[in-house]
């Protein structure tokens, strides 16, 4: 059923748009903060009508971990790029696998063909 969608698309022509967050495997250092570890990241935005980005940091089993960043929500305007710092506690830090940034579609946007979308990045 998968591939029979898959080639719909392809023959039709469709696209799909997400924006950027690397790096895909980031490592976790020691922060300035005794205890706490830091991954750094960038995010890009490539898509017109997305503003905001929410992140989030998740175990294998994607249950949600404890971490700090600037915000939870970033703004973020078209084809802007932002350095980010993510702050996991050591206690944490064997639990964490993945680090991801979602897309938000703000209330106001009716365009039913937008589609929120999740990039992870899984951590070394």
């Amino acid at each position: 059923m998968l591939k029979m969608f898959v080639l719909v698309l392809v023959f039709i022509g469709g696209s799909a748009s997400a924006h950027q967050f690397t790096p895909t495997y980031p490592k976790l250092t020691t922060s300035h903060v005794l205890g706490i570890y830091k991954a750094e990241m960038v995010l890009f935005n490539t898509r017109k009508e997305i503003k905001y980005f929410s992140l989030g940091v998740f175990d294998k089993d994607w249950n949600s971990i404890k971490f700090a960043s600037e915000s939870k929500i970033i703004p973020l305007a078209y084809q802007e790029r932002k350095y980010l710092d993510i702050y996991i506690r050591d206690e944490d830090r064997s639990k964490a696998m993945y680090i991801c940034s979602k897309s938000k579609i703000l209330s106001s946007v009716k365009d039913t063909s937008i589609v929120a979308s999740r990039i992870c990045s899984k951590i070394k």
